[in-house]
């Protein structure tokens, strides 16, 4: 198995401290919003449950506040991971949402995995209160989040791209511009695209030699070494083995960014044949009662 990276901090870091805001601490914004705080900036957070975000608090430091509004009102930047489009802009919009609370020139970092559209929407309604907008998906799952090494893709323009960066590096490995509004959660959706095929060829290729009577574990070290190679192989090859499915990102998540990908399909007019049936593979997964097992566990339709 890979050598796991953790995020190294310098007690005197060249980023200035920044005054942040962190909305939505699950899985991955917990750790993420983390982050900041180790790097020296002044965070503030809020979570929907209130004792997560006074459970955030007595790790880290900082303050929790009652409302996105109340959260963002002293932050030059403003990060934000919920779990769908409803979910942000339930904390971004109204008189309690953030965007009301933000001050003007103040900048709005969106790290949900959400549709191309609500980040248009949002960038656009942005511009019109004096704020800025970058959409900013993120790869490397509830690990990459926790050891501070998240892929992120980002649509915005470049000075927003610019003025976010050097405080997301806390929690990145790579913070890269894709484009404009919308671009990173296209690139987000051809992640996933990728990542359903893999998983289901991973899968099967386990599958069969398991049935075959091969030592599975010997094997995937030795095609780890050739062409066959993947991170989904490297991280979750073994874990598939054992029956091992609790390492984080979950089918439900994977249904909700796959059923994003081929609505852009549809408008877009792209062909998705194997993701869309690695997407109804997932739901007998969740019929099997794994709708919080992690997208590895698509080998269970195959092994049972």
């Amino acid at each position: 198995m890979p050598s796991i990276q953790t995020k190294q901090y310098d007690a005197s870091p060249a980023t200035p401290a920044t005054r942040t805001a962190f909305l939505g601490l699950g899985v991955m914004g917990f750790p993420m919003a983390g982050h900041l705080a180790k790097a020296g900036h002044d965070v503030t957070v809020y979570n929907r449950s209130a004792e997560k975000a006074q459970a955030w608090v007595a790790e880290f430091g900082g303050r929790s506040a009652a409302t996105p509004a109340e959260a963002a009102k002293h932050a030059d930047i403003v990060f934000c991971c919920v779990g769908n489009d409803e979910d942000l802009r339930s904390v971004v919009l109204g008189p309690q949402g953030a965007f009301a609370g933000m001050a003007k020139g103040s900048l709005f970092v969106d790290h949900t995995t959400a549709s191309a559209e609500v980040a248009r929407e949002l960038a656009a309604q942005a511009k019109t209160m004096g704020l800025s907008f970058v959409d900013a998906p993120v790869s490397g799952g509830q690990a990459g989040a926790v050891n501070g090494l998240l892929t992120v893709m980002v649509g915005g323009s470049q000075a927003d791209f610019d003025r976010a960066r050097p405080a997301a590096m806390a929690f990145s490995r790579a913070f890269t511009r894709i484009g404009e509004s919308g671009a990173g959660q296209l690139a987000k959706m051809v992640n996933q695209i990728c990542i359903a095929g893999l998983v289901q060829g991973l899968s099967e290729g386990v599958a069969f030699g398991m049935k075959a009577g091969l030592d599975m574990k010997l094997v995937l070290d030795v095609i780890g070494k050739g062409a066959a190679q993947s991170w989904q192989m490297d991280n979750r090859g073994g874990t598939m083995v054992d029956g091992k499915f609790d390492f984080g990102f979950a089918v439900d998540w994977m249904r909700k960014d796959l059923g994003l990908c081929m609505q852009e399909a549809q408008r877009n007019g792209a062909q998705l044949p194997v993701a869309e049936l690695v997407d109804q593979f997932y739901a007998d997964v969740q019929a099997k009662g794994g709708r919080r097992w992690d997208t590895s566990s698509l080998i269970t339709r195959l092994v049972d």
